[in-house]
C-alpha cells in the first residue's frame, strides 16, 4: 500500500493490496477499499462504504455521506461499489436509507463524471456513463450501458433503460425505456440509440426488431395495453424485445413517450 502521510485512516477500515490513499484524504470507519484501487487527494469515504478492485476516485470526491432524506434515523446502511469504476472530480455518492433495496450500489465499469450526485438507494448496472454535473435523485435504478448526458436532472424512483441515451441538459421525470434515445426538458424519446446499439454489436436482426416495436408503441396512436399485445404478436420474440416490453410493462412511474 502507498498512504501518503497527512492521510486520515481509521482503524476500522480495511485496506487490500496495492492500495493508494492521496494526501489529506480520510477513510472512516467500516470501509472497505479493494485491490490496486486509487484514491486521490482530498477525498472523503465517510463510513459503511465497500469499494471493489482497480477503482480510481479523483480529488474531492464525498463517497457514502449520510442520505440526504429527513426520515433517515441513522440507522446502518451501506454505499457498495463494483471493481473498475472511474469517480471523478467532486462526486458524491450518499448511504442508502433502509427503504427498498435498502443499499446504494454501483456495479462494474462505470464512469461519473465531475460534480454529479448519485443520492441514496440508488442502484447502476454496469458499464454506465454519466456526464458532467448530473444528478440523481433517491431511488433511480439505471441499468447496463446507459449514458446520461451533462447537467441532466433525474427525478426520484425514476428507471434509466439498458443501452438507452439521454441528451445534456435534460429533466427526466417518467422512466426512460432501453435502446432509445431521450432528450429535453422534460425529456422526450426520439428513436432507438442506433449508434449505440451498432457500436457494442447489436445483430441487424436485433435491430429491426426493436425498430418495429418502437414504432408499434411509440409511433402508432395506440392505446399502450394494444401496442403491446400486438408487438408480442408481429415482432420476432428475442430477449431485447422482451425486455423492452418487461421494461414498459413494470413502469411505475409511467414511460416518457
Amino acid at each position: 500500500m502507498n498512504i501518503h502521510p497527512t492521510a486520515i485512516i481509521s482503524p476500522e477500515a480495511t485496506l487490500a493490496e496495492g492500495v493508494e490513499i492521496g494526501p489529506y484524504s480520510i477513510i472512516g470507519p467500516d470501509c472497505h477499499i479493494g485491490r490496486n484501487t486509487v484514491i486521490g487527494p482530498h477525498v472523503v469515504i465517510e463510513s459503511q462504504t465497500d469499494i471493489g478492485e482497480d477503482c480510481r476516485i479523483s480529488q474531492f470526491a464525498s463517497i457514502g455521506g449520510p442520505p440526504q432524506d429527513l426520515k433517515y434515523r441513522g440507522e446502518p446502511t451501506r454505499v457498495v461499489i463494483g471493481n473498475r469504476n472511474i469517480l471523478k472530480e467532486y462526486v458524491t455518492i450518499n448511504r442508502s436509507t433502509t427503504a427498498d433495496i435498502g443499499v446504494t450500489v454501483l456495479g462494474d465499469d462505470n464512469l461519473i463524471m465531475a460534480y454529479c450526485h448519485v443520492a441514496h438507494n440508488c442502484k447502476l448496472g454496469n458499464h454506465v456513463i454519466i456526464s458532467n454535473a448530473s444528478n440523481l435523485a433517491g431511488h433511480i435504478h439505471v441499468e447496463d450501458y446507459a449514458i446520461i448526458g451533462g447537467m441532466t436532472g433525474i427525478h426520484q424512483f425514476t428507471r434509466i433503460g439498458a443501452h438507452c441515451i439521454i441528451g445534456g441538459a435534460s429533466a427526466v421525470a417518467k422512466d426512460i425505456p432501453p435502446y432509445v434515445t431521450a432528450s429535453g426538458n422534460f425529456a422526450k424519446l426520439y428513436g432507438l440509440n442506433m449508434i449505440g446499439l451498432k457500436r457494442r454489436g447489436f445483430t441487424e436482426e436485433t435491430i429491426q426488431a426493436l425498430r418495429k416495436t418502437y414504432q408499434i408503441v411509440f409511433r402508432s396512436s395506440m392505446l399502450l395495453s394494444a401496442a403491446i399485445q400486438k408487438v408480442e404478436q408481429e415482432v420476432e420474440d428475442l430477449p431485447e424485445v422482451r425486455h423492452f416490453l418487461s421494461f414498459i410493462k413494470t413502469s411505475e412511474r409511467g414511460i416518457c413517450r
